[in-house]
């Protein structure tokens, strides 16, 4: 059974028809540069985009990155304030002409490895943490999800964590592995403290060099795991989820 899933992210719109038996993309995704101003209007308009590639025609999953409760979007950190108190689900069900599921974006990808990727079949309590514009979290107590934790906007150094330690901090000051990897080590040791977490899956598109900074990373007694699924993962839990509603 294939379903359609879309990731909204802070920097691209990217989405591909899933296969949920086997929890992978059915075909190439296809990618567009998140519009700036990120308003609702214009990202809806790039969702359309995205979805009208494949010709797709049935119920699609698309994750959003900030709090999100019953379709409607709360927050809005890495996207056009416009977006805060939006009725997502029915601005971009009604952009798209198709049933739509809004979900937050990291814990769409957490759900994905909870069921297919690294997460499978570990209990206990997990937290994905996805590495991009900013840090998305999922919070997983004995594989059951605690939605829209956003444990990127946990204060670090006086200011929200993502600030301090995201991809783009890495790139925008042009860190090194090492020096980058100190940030995400102090990050890791503020969660822990506050959830003491068995297992960090490190998901975002940096999963792929997780080798990089991974074992650069000291003190933190849960284990460390890149996302099976890698960037991915968002647009497979997305998918899942549009067959929940």
């Amino acid at each position: 059974m294939n379903v359609f899933g879309v990731d909204i992210g802070g920097s691209g719109i990217k989405g591909a028809p899933v296969d949920l038996e086997r929890g992978d993309l059915a075909e190439e995704r296809r990618k567009v540069l998140t519009p700036h101003p990120a308003t609702p209007a214009s990202v809806a308009d790039a969702v359309a985009e995205v979805v009208s590639d494949f010709g797709w025609s049935g119920p699609v999953g698309i994750t959003f990155p900030g709090v999100v409760t019953d379709g409607v979007t709360r927050t809005a950190a890495n996207v056009d304030k416009g977006w805060i108190d939006v009725d997502a689900q029915k601005l971009l069900g009604d952009r798209i002409g198709m049933e739509v599921t809004v979900l937050n974006d990291a814990d769409a990808a957490g759900i994905a490895e909870m069921q297919f990727g690294a997460g499978r079949g570990r209990k206990g309590t997990v937290i994905l943490l996805t590495f991009g514009t900013g840090i998305g979290s999922a919070l997983f107590l004995d594989g059951r999800l605690v939605p829209n934790t956003e444990l990127g906007h946990l204060e670090l150094h006086g200011h929200d964590a993502e600030k301090h330690a995201s991809t783009k901090v890495k790139e925008d000051e042009d860190l090194s592995w090492p020096h980058w990897a100190r940030r995400v080590q102090k990050y890791l040791h503020h969660v822990e403290m506050l959830f003491s977490p068995e297992l960090f899956i490190i998901g975002g598109g940096v999963s792929r060099k997780a080798d990089k900074f991974v074992p650069l990373i000291e003190g933190v007694r849960a284990e460390i795991v890149p996302a099976e699924l890698r960037n991915n993962a968002g647009i497979v839990g997305a998918a899942m989820a549009a067959t929940e509603r």
